[in-house]
């Protein structure tokens, strides 16, 4: 194949941002040949600029599926960020469960995940919740796992994983309770599996369906996108929290140039996001809108 020209780059890096939102240039020469050269090969492209012509006039039955799945990363692991973790058992879940004690809805609990992969996080956090309730059973529990590649979602639907993947994370005492052995790997019980809901969706398109959730879960996402899609994103998702809802974001972002509203409170080392209640509670806010 004929090496990447100055045209390839900036077609193909523009079709990434378009399509996902990550923002690709040209230090990002080898993964646009490392992924998408199989694809350039095999729907016989004259190069990369050619691909990305016919990804974009959907010239090829599920090409832009292919595409997308080849450029998105979908890197994760069981409980990733024990930080995390601790403080949604401790902290952040049995707040929010006596919160909604006398409420209108006091058994149902709303949480997104957002850019989920093959489903690990939306079902750590199933289990996290299913430990920490005894009558979990009984409650209205909807974890809804989102992501833009079609193969990483007909993965975390299946629920099943490989010795390789339940290594990456998953304690022995969990697998055991939450998964049976199946297929030479492991599958996750059904009381699990129906706690998580899994579908696609782009994080630059409209949130529609998306609103009054008790937890927003993007982690390591808007690291990949612009600054001016990155704070585009951030307030659809503080939009599509629950007045007193939780956004999450990775141990390693912060969202303080984002405005006041998105100042960082400190649960168990893990940073945490509540930017209604700022909205709800602060007298800059009330006053501006008065």
């Amino acid at each position: 194949m004929t090496p990447l020209t100055s045209a390839d780059i900036d077609a193909v890096c523009t079709l990434v941002d378009d399509l996902c939102g990550i923002a690709w240039d040209g230090s990002k020469a080898y993964l646009i040949e490392s992924r998408l050269g199989n694809l350039v090969t095999r729907h016989g492209c004259a190069g990369y600029a050619d691909l990305a012509r016919k990804t974009r006039a959907r010239l090829i039955p599920g090409l832009v599926d292919e595409v997308v799945n080849a450029v998105t990363t979908n890197e994760t692991l069981w409980f990733r960020d024990q930080s995390l973790f601790q403080a949604l058992q401790h902290k952040l879940l049995p707040e929010k469960l006596d919160e909604k004690v006398g409420s209108l809805h006091p058994k149902r609990l709303r949480m997104w995940s957002a850019a989920c992969s093959t489903g690990q996080e939306p079902y750590s956090l199933a289990m996290t919740f299913a430990e920490l309730v005894p009558d979990w059973d009984t409650w209205d529990v909807q974890i809804v796992g989102t992501d833009i590649s079609p193969a990483a979602l007909e993965h975390a639907r299946r629920g099943w994983y490989g010795e390789l993947e339940m290594s990456r994370g998953m304690d022995e005492i969990r697998l055991r309770k939450y998964f049976v052995r199946q297929e030479n790997g492991w599958q996750v019980r059904p009381e699990i599996l129906r706690m998580c809901r899994f579908r696609q969706h782009n994080l630059q398109q409209s949130f529609t369906g998306f609103s009054d959730l008790d937890f927003i879960f993007c982690r390591n996402v808007a690291i990949y996108f612009r600054a001016d899609g990155r704070s585009r994103l951030f307030e659809k998702l503080s939009h599509a929290l629950a007045p007193t809802g939780w956004l999450i974001v990775g141990a390693a972002e912060s969202l303080t140039d984002l405005g006041p509203q998105w100042q960082p409170i400190m649960h168990c080392r893990a940073c945490c996001y509540q930017p209604n209640g700022f909205r709800v509670n602060s007298p800059v806010e009330r006053s501006s809108s008065s």
